[in-house]
């Protein structure tokens, strides 16, 4: 049987819907985008920063790219329009009272000795990197191949005991078995909890640590894109058009008809529709259940966890920023950093859940720091203002950052003590989970649509009640590959790809 063009709508202009229209499209489908923004890009889009009548764009949402496989970026034509920096200087934590930071260095029997003297680690911290290693292999593979991930296929590559461990085990029980040092766990520990408020204790914790560090765009790392990341969704955008795809924007859906197979929505004032034998809902989990209305899937989704916690604070510096902790390396000015407030895992615990109820609107936890401005200098780009963007928690759902200004100081005056001329700082802006919440309409207020927890994670997290892992509730003809979708969002675009190779493999 030959080829046979069929008609795809898809709903959001995300880093997923953008990806999968990529794949779609390039198949020789057409395909329709709708979103309800006036611009594509979801939560990886810019801002304008005007500092003194000089305007300076900076990431309103996702900062650095990490996630993305290196497949993605080449064949969707990014690589050939786009430049990128990972910085290979050693990231530097520090904690309260430290007068030297340490530094976690990519060699890891560097690393292994620098715990050791530092933390006085006695586990095998290269065991760790290596087993995880083994994990992230199997996940990529997965991913290449368009495969949905199930526990005998890990068992499989991996054997029970590591997925015992990575995979359907706590991350509290995970770091026990390889680290001795508070110290070390609780660095660790802060990707577990970057996508919400997430118990070490919980089962399926454990899992976070490789799906964070499965993106193959920079083996694992996290890096910058010329300009800055939205220029990975504005380029994916500009070639999706080029290629054919129909992108309306502003536009917010109305109805969907399964049976005749047609889309209607808002656009510019009028109303208009367009007929689909494929819908993929490349959007929130909430989203898709209100705009599909199935009752089963407004319950589940309605009873998911989906609260996020992550503050954002973007800093501009009139100057270069000059840290007081590096090396004369010529990336150490863009270093990643990382500041914590505790240094036990039962504090770290502690910090990370006390927000869930909205008691408090602010506990400290820890900070992760992106010298943006740096890289940017490193890609040949010198821009009016030196920007930093400082990732940290904890944070309640129930305060913006305007009505947080001291906790906006408190972590500004944090960052400036590490840096040479703190008076060059002249301009921040806090964003909280509220304010993401409001400004991206993400439930909960997490940038990953979902916490990572049994239940919602690896492969559990499908909705589908017929045979295709991507599929949404009982419709054969219709998908949902936003980033709550396997494996998770971060401008991967991963679900988007995955989805896309299902549709295709159904012919």
């Amino acid at each position: 049987m030959g080829f046979v063009r069929k008609q795809v709508v898809i709903v959001g202009a995300g880093i997923n819907g953008l990806t999968a229209a990529n794949y779609l499209k390039r198949a020789g489908h057409d395909v329709t985008v709708i979103e309800r923004s006036h611009r594509v890009g979801g939560a990886c889009v810019s801002e304008i920063a005007d500092v003194g009548g000089v305007k300076q764009p900076y990431a309103l949402g996702a900062s650095v790219l990490g996630l993305m496989q290196d497949f993605v970026f080449q064949e969707t034509g990014l690589s050939d329009r786009l430049k990128t920096f990972v910085p290979t200087h050693p990231k530097l934590v520090h904690f309260e009272g430290d007068e030297e930071p340490t530094w976690i260095y990519r060699d890891p029997r560097k690393l292994d000795r620098e715990c050791a003297d530092k933390w006085g680690e006695r586990g095998d911290v290269a065991a760790f990197r290596a087993d995880e290693a083994s994990v992230v292999a199997y996940l990529q593979e997965g991913y290449r191949n368009g495969t949905p991930p199930t526990l005998p296929s890990a068992e499989q590559a991996l054997g029970k005991n590591l997925v015992d461990l990575w995979i359907t085990g706590s991350a509290a029980d995970l770091f026990d078995h390889y680290f001795t040092s508070e110290r070390t766990k609780v660095y660790m520990a802060m990707t577990v909890t970057e996508s919400g408020p997430v118990s070490l204790h919980e089962p399926y914790s454990a899992f976070t640590m490789p799906m964070m560090d499965s993106g193959s765009i920079f083996d694992g790392y996290y890096g910058f894109v010329r300009g800055g990341i939205w220029r990975i969704t504005e380029e994916l955008g500009r070639i999706n058009g080029e290629l054919g795809v129909t992108t309306h924007l502003s536009s917010r859906v109305t109805g969907v008809d399964q049976e005749c197979g047609r889309v209607t929505f808002d656009s510019a004032g009028g109303n208009c529709s367009v007929a689909f034998d494929h819908l993929l809902l490349a959007t929130d989990t909430v989203t898709a259940a209100r705009v599909m209305g199935q009752d089963s899937l407004i319950e589940r989704t309605q009873n998911e966890r989906l609260l996020g916690s992550s503050g954002k604070l973007n800093l501009m510096f009139k100057n270069p920023v000059r840290w007081k902790h590096g090396s004369g390396a010529s990336d150490s000015d863009a270093a990643f950093r990382f500041l914590f407030a505790v240094d036990s895992m039962e504090a770290y615990e502690e910090a990370t859940l006390r927000v869930v109820n909205g008691d408090v609107a602010y506990e400290p936890g820890y900070m992760q720091v992106y010298c943006e401005g740096a890289s940017m200098r490193q890609l040949g780009l010198n821009e009016p203002f030196d920007r930093l963007a400082v990732f940290f928690k904890n944070f309640a759902l129930n305060q913006s950052g305007e009505a947080l200004r001291e906790v906006e100081l408190e972590a500004k005056n944090s960052l400036l003590r590490l840096i040479h001329n703190p008076e060059d700082c002249v301009w921040t802006r806090l964003l909280t989970p509220r304010d993401l919440q409001e400004t991206f309409l993400f439930p909960g207020g997490n940038l990953d649509h979902t916490m990572l927890v049994g239940g919602q994670t690896f492969a559990d997290r499908q909705y589908s009640s017929v045979s295709g892992f991507y599929n949404w509730g009982a419709a054969p003809n219709v998908y949902m590959c936003g980033a709550g979708a396997y494996p998770c969002g971060s401008v991967g675009g991963t679900p988007g790809y995955m989805c896309a190779r299902q549709i295709l493999s159904e012919g």
